[in-house]
């Protein structure tokens, strides 16, 4: 096991350099480059961009600007923000946990979801039950996030009231757990809407593939009663792909998140990857992407090493 999580993590190197060798070149390379906020603004001169680029290392070739950067975020330097001067990973962290929890109870609520409502499509195939959730799961799958975001705003927060519209807290009340759970409901609601109909039909179909197995038979022949065969048996063989789906559902959430954030007005890494990006925040931009691609690979090596855990022969 130990000689499959290393081959798994030398592996990820390459992955690394090469994700942060294409945001790099992206950022360079986009119109205007770094310095683009700089040229918008008419009381700044040509000589003041030249020594702008001088102080932060633009006047020189772009595969040493790489090499300088690359050798500073692996050593915890992740550069200054434009605006202000503070270090881009410190401004990262501060918006994490909000991302976090957001993430964390959309993706609860989605996998409990999912799975009760895919195992009971698979028990109960072809049932009006089963044929409700296949349509529901497809309306969800069929629209955009934040379409639902502003369904969700105009239904619960300014028509019926029953929930706030925006924000983490109430003004005023930070740091309490009501007005967060409160102010929490509507962006996971959404988030975790159209994750829960991906959850719900690869269960179903992951069930399905399984009750025909032989083994279910023989339980059944034997019988076993039908909460027996489903969690003694079927769940186990079925979990694997719902493993790998959720390694591969990282990225998605992370951009459902950014969405959502922005729709919301949620505080975390989303809506800061917004600002950043109408502010032409290039350094807090370079951060965010690689932040985001570590915790997509870590992510899905968690889910490798957990599938090569139920199973010795992914780890031949």
């Amino acid at each position: 096991m130990i000689g499959f999580i290393i081959r798994r993590l030398l592996q990820a190197v390459p992955l690394i350099i090469g994700v942060s060798l294409i945001a790099f070149a992206l950022m360079h390379l986009a119109p205007g480059g770094p310095l683009a906020v700089y040229t918008l603004n008419p009381t700044i001169q040509a000589q003041d961009i030249e020594r702008i680029k001088i102080i932060f290392g633009l006047d020189q070739p772009l595969h040493v600007q790489y090499v300088k950067w690359a050798a500073g975020m692996f050593s915890g330097n992740w550069g200054n923000s434009f605006f202000g001067g503070r270090p881009v990973l410190d401004i990262i962290l501060e918006r994490f946990p909000a991302t976090l929890i957001l993430m964390g109870s959309a993706l609860s609520v989605a996998i409990i979801l999912g799975l009760g409502v895919g195992i009971l499509g698979a028990v109960k195939r072809y049932s009006i039950f089963d044929t409700l959730a296949t349509s529901g799961a497809l309306v969800a799958l069929s629209f955009p996030t934040f379409w639902f975001g502003l369904m969700a705003i105009f239904i619960f927060a300014l028509n019926l009231r029953w929930l706030p519209s925006g924000g983490m807290y109430e003004f005023g009340e930070e740091g309490n757990i009501l007005s967060l759970l409160r102010h929490l409901v509507l962006p996971t609601m959404v988030l975790a809407l159209v994750i829960t109909a991906t959850w719900s039909r690869y269960t179903r179909s992951a069930f399905l593939e399984v009750m025909n197995q032989d083994f279910m038979r023989t339980a059944r022949a034997k019988g076993e009663p039908q909460s027996a065969r489903l969690f003694r048996h079927a769940f186990p063989n079925a979990a694997k792909p719902l493993i790998a789906l959720l390694g591969v559902e990282l990225p998605f959430l992370f951009s459902g998140a950014l969405v959502t954030e922005t729709i919301f007005g949620w505080p975390g890494m989303g809506r800061l990857f917004v600002d950043s990006l109408n502010m032409k925040e290039y350094p807090i931009l370079m951060g965010l992407m690689m932040f985001t691609a570590l915790f997509v690979i870590l992510g899905n090596l968690v889910a490798d090493i957990a599938i090569a855990a139920m199973d010795p022969r992914v780890r031949l």
